[in-house]
């Protein structure tokens, strides 16, 4: 089952490959674009450990030169320092304008390569071979790069479009369950804000929490629907000019959790998780969605092994400052990502304060 999705930009189009033993195709992939034959490769020691070798000798074996470097795992250190050490293995490469970095990993190793290759020089090519199911469908695509500020998530960054994503399904084997688990919910937010025939198909599956008892079938069609909806919505709005907010749904509340939580009590799926059930019962209390529908929503997000209580411990008030901070927040009001209907949602800033409190107490 192979797909290949075109992700249209006025600037510089490019594919996600999605197909089943595609990381041994790496090198002829990228050679098949022309790039320059200098290449770092960025991972964290648990996916080199899986993946590396045998993405350097695709590399090497379609004639690129390849070096390699690691960074920690974890959220914590998507940081300036993280980096700096990037732009010291470029330098020491010598990486020019036309060379390339490969982001190997999830989401974490994704962002910052990206942001890396997008400032190094002005910008060189950047390919993302995602590992995660919340990289393949979600952070991979779409050209957003980034690190964390101490106050805030992804608040230093930069567009910065891959030249490819290629995706190979079979690397989710190797992938931690609470990992696949983080990655359904930005599969479960696409079936809300975007399409609603993959989001009755998660409803009819008996399992969602583990890949094992996943259908391939629906594997496929989960990749293959979330890349395509990416792909829409970045096609019609490249840099957040009004579409493409809708792919924060859950984001909001969701990073400020993450946030305060240090980025180390919850993973980025399971805080978006939470914040989708809390964007579904604003919507509620609002008048603009059906109890029933949110009832459905929450549904599935518990069949994927997602929380829908906030974590034990943290403030209400200190997530409703930390709001504030958020990227979309415009003229001192905080925007939201909430729905109307199963495949449909709108973005507003009249979200009062009380509706906010009224709603993560009754999470707590």
């Amino acid at each position: 089952m192979t797909s290949t999705i075109n992700v249209n930009l006025p600037q510089q189009s490019y594919e996600i490959a999605i197909a089943p033993a595609s990381l041994d195709q790496l090198g002829q992939s990228m050679a098949n674009l022309q790039l320059g034959q200098k290449v770092v490769l960025v991972s964290n020691p648990s996916i080199f450990k899986h993946y590396g070798e045998r993405a350097i000798a695709s590399l090497q074996s379609a004639g690129f030169n390849v070096a390699s470097y690691c960074l920690p795992a974890g959220e914590r250190y998507k940081t300036l320092n993280s980096i700096q050490k990037l732009y010291d293995v470029a330098l020491e490469n010598r990486l020019e304008r036309s060379s390339t970095m490969v982001a190997l990993g999830g989401g974490v190793i994704g962002d910052m390569t990206g942001f890396a290759a997008a400032t190094w020089l002005r910008g060189i090519n950047v390919v993302q071979v995602p590992t995660t199911l919340l990289a393949m469908v979600d952070s991979a695509i779409g050209g957003k790069t980034g690190v964390n500020h101490p106050n805030g998530k992804n608040l230093i960054g930069a567009f910065h479009q891959p030249r490819l994503v290629l995706i190979d399904p079979e690397v989710l084997k190797t992938l931690p369950m609470r990992e696949f688990r983080a990655g359904m919910a930005e599969v479960i937010k696409y079936g809300v804000i975007w399409d609603e025939e993959l989001f009755t198909q998660m409803e009819a599956s008996k399992h969602l929490n583990q890949l094992r008892y996943m259908k391939p079938e629906l594997l496929n069609e989960i990749l293959t629907r979330s890349c395509q909806a990416k792909a829409d919505v970045v096609g019609k709005d490249e840099k957040e000019g009004g579409l493409r907010a809708i792919l924060n749904y859950g984001h909001t509340i969701g990073h400020a959790i993450e946030s305060l939580t240090g980025y180390r009590l919850v993973n980025h799926g399971e805080a978006v998780a939470i914040g989708m059930v809390a964007a579904g019962q604003i919507a509620v209390n609002l008048g603009m969605w059906q109890q029933a529908e949110t009832d459905r929503q929450n549904a599935i997000v518990q069949k994927a092994g997602l929380p829908t209580k906030l974590p034990a411990g943290v403030d209400i008030a200190a997530i409703i400052d930390a709001l504030q901070l958020d990227k979309k927040v415009k003229a001192g009001k905080v925007r939201f990502v909430l729905p109307t209907q199963i495949g449909v949602v709108t973005v507003t800033d009249q979200v009062p304060a009380d509706v906010i409190q009224q709603v993560l107490q009754g999470m707590q």
